[in-house]
C-alpha cells in the first residue's frame, strides 16, 4: 500500500504562474498524487475526472476540517496560513453530511431559480451601463476589461442579490477576497482579512435584521430569527461564501472567455458565423480554462483506497484539480489542451460535482450568456492591447484568470 509519504510530494507553486503546466505534472503522476501546499502542508491532489468524481460523491469525504483534519484540530495551521479562510468558516461549503444537508437545505430556498432568472433584466442593465462607460474611451485607448467589466458586472449582481448598497463595503469586500483567493498572501494579511469580511457582514446582519428588504441576506437573516437552525456564526460565513466565490469565479469565466476569443480568431470566427453558440464558448472555457483551478480541501473520514497503490489515509487532506480534470487526455482526447467551441464532449466539473455541487452554477451562466456576445456586439474590433505572453496570471493556484486584460476597443485613429 502506497501513502502520501511514500513518495516525494509535489510542491504546488503559490504563484499559479503555471497553473496547466504543474496540471499536466499532476495528472502523469497518477490520478492522486502526493503535493505540499503552502506551508509545508501535506495532501494529496486528485487529477482525474473518475477519480473526482468518486471522491465528490463518497460519503468518506468530508468537507469539515473542524471534524475531519487533524492539522486544525491540533493548531498546526492558523490564522496567517494563507488557506485558513478555506478550513476555518462554518457554512455550506465547508459542511458535512447532514449540518451540509441542513444549510444547504437552507439556503436553496433562498437561492431560487425563479430569484435568478427574474434577475435577467437587471443584469442586461448593468451590462449596458457598463459597456456606455467604455465607449467613453478614446480610440485606441488601452482599457483593462477585468477592472471594468469582467468585474463589476458580477460584483454588482451578487451585492444586489445580498443588499450590499454601501460602495465602500463593496470595495472592502473584493479586497478580502482577493487575499482569500491570492495564495502567495503573506501571515499578517491573510489573518487580517477573514476578521474584517466577519465584521462588515456583521454590520450588514444588523442593519438587515433592522430593516429588512426584498433580498437573499433578509431572508436568510428572517429564516434564522424564525427559529431555523441556522446559527448566528453559519450566517455571516454563509454570506461570506456567497459574496466571495457569488462573484470571483465569474471574474475568472468572462475574463477567460474574452481571453480566448481574442487569441483563438478562428474559433471566434465561429461564432461570429453562427457556426457555434456563446454557450459554447462559456463552456469549452469552463472545460478549458476552468474559474477555480484547484479548490481546497476536503478530507478522508477514514482510510480510502484509490487503486491498487495509493490509499488516502484517514484525515489527510484532498485538492481538487479542476483544471487538470478539464484536460485530461483520457477524458478529451489528444487534444485535451486545444480550445475547440465545437468539440462534441466539453464536460467539465467547473463548478463541482456531488452534493457541493455550486448553487451560483446557473447565474455565472446567465451573466456570461449576456456580458460575452454584448461586448463583442459594441465593440466589434476588440483586440488585446498587448502580446498574449505580456498578460500575467493571477497570483494564485486555486482561481485561474489573469491580473489585467488589456484591450484596444477600437482601433487608434
Amino acid at each position: 500500500m502506497r501513502t502520501s509519504e511514500d513518495v516525494g510530494p509535489f510542491v504546488i507553486d503559490p504563484t499559479g504562474r503555471d497553473v496547466h503546466g504543474d496540471a499536466a505534472r499532476l495528472r502523469a503522476r497518477g490520478p492522486a498524487a502526493g503535493i505540499e501546499l503552502p506551508g509545508g502542508v501535506g495532501a494529496w491532489a486528485v487529477s482525474s475526472p473518475a477519480l473526482l468524481r468518486r471522491l465528490l460523491t463518497d460519503d468518506r469525504v468530508s468537507k469539515d476540517a473542524h471534524l475531519h483534519w487533524p492539522p486544525l484540530i491540533n493548531g498546526e495551521v492558523g490564522p496567517g496560513w494563507p488557506l485558513f479562510a478555506w478550513v476555518v468558516v462554518r457554512n455550506m461549503l465547508t459542511a458535512y453530511g447532514d449540518d451540509h444537508r441542513r444549510l444547504r437545505r437552507l439556503v436553496t430556498s433562498a437561492f431560487t431559480t425563479r430569484r435568478t432568472a427574474a434577475l435577467r433584466p437587471r443584469v442586461e442593465a448593468i451590462v449596458t451601463a457598463l459597456l456606455d462607460e467604455l465607449d467613453a474611451a478614446a480610440p485606441g485607448e488601452p482599457v483593462d476589461l477585468r477592472d471594468r467589466y469582467a468585474y463589476p458586472l458580477p460584483i454588482g449582481v451578487i451585492c444586489e442579490l445580498f443588499g450590499v448598497e454601501d460602495p465602500d463595503a463593496r470595495e472592502e469586500i473584493r479586497r478580502c477576497v482577493d487575499v482569500f483567493f491570492r495564495t502567495t498572501t503573506g501571515p499578517e494579511e491573510a489573518a487580517a482579512a477573514l476578521p474584517r469580511m466577519q465584521e462588515i457582514l456583521r454590520g450588514l446582519v444588523q442593519e438587515k435584521r433592522a430593516h429588512p428588504t426584498d433580498d437573499l441576506s433578509s431572508a436568510l437573516i428572517i429564516a434564522r430569527d424564525e427559529g431555523s437552525s441556522l446559527s448566528e456564526e453559519e450566517l455571516v460565513d454563509t454570506l461570506t461564501l456567497f459574496l466571495s466565490a457569488g462573484h470571483e469565479t465569474t471574474v475568472n469565466l468572462l475574463d477567460n472567455a474574452i481571453h480566448a476569443m481574442l487569441t483563438h480568431p478562428a474559433q471566434f470566427a465561429m461564432v461570429r458565423a453562427g457556426q457555434a453558440t456563446w454557450d459554447d464558448v462559456i463552456e469549452e472555457t469552463l472545460r478549458a480554462e476552468p474559474p477555480v483551478a484547484n479548490l481546497p480541501l476536503r478530507f478522508a473520514v477514514e482510510d480510502i483506497q484509490v487503486d491498487d497503490g495509493v490509499t488516502i489515509g484517514k484525515g489527510e487532506a484532498i485538492l481538487a484539480c479542476y483544471a487538470a480534470a478539464g484536460r485530461d487526455p483520457d477524458a478529451h482526447g489528444d487534444d485535451a489542451d486545444l480550445f475547440d467551441v465545437t468539440r462534441a464532449d466539453k464536460e467539465h466539473m467547473a463548478f463541482g460535482h456531488g452534493v457541493h455541487y455550486c448553487l451560483g452554477a446557473p447565474l455565472a451562466r446567465l451573466e456570461a450568456s449576456i456580458a460575452l456576445p454584448a461586448l463583442f456586439r459594441r465593440f466589434p474590433d476588440l483586440a488585446l492591447a498587448v502580446e498574449p505572453s505580456e498578460l500575467l496570471p493571477l497570483d494564485s493556484f486555486i482561481s485561474n484568470g489573469h491580473r489585467a486584460l488589456p484591450v484596444r476597443l477600437r482601433p487608434a485613429v
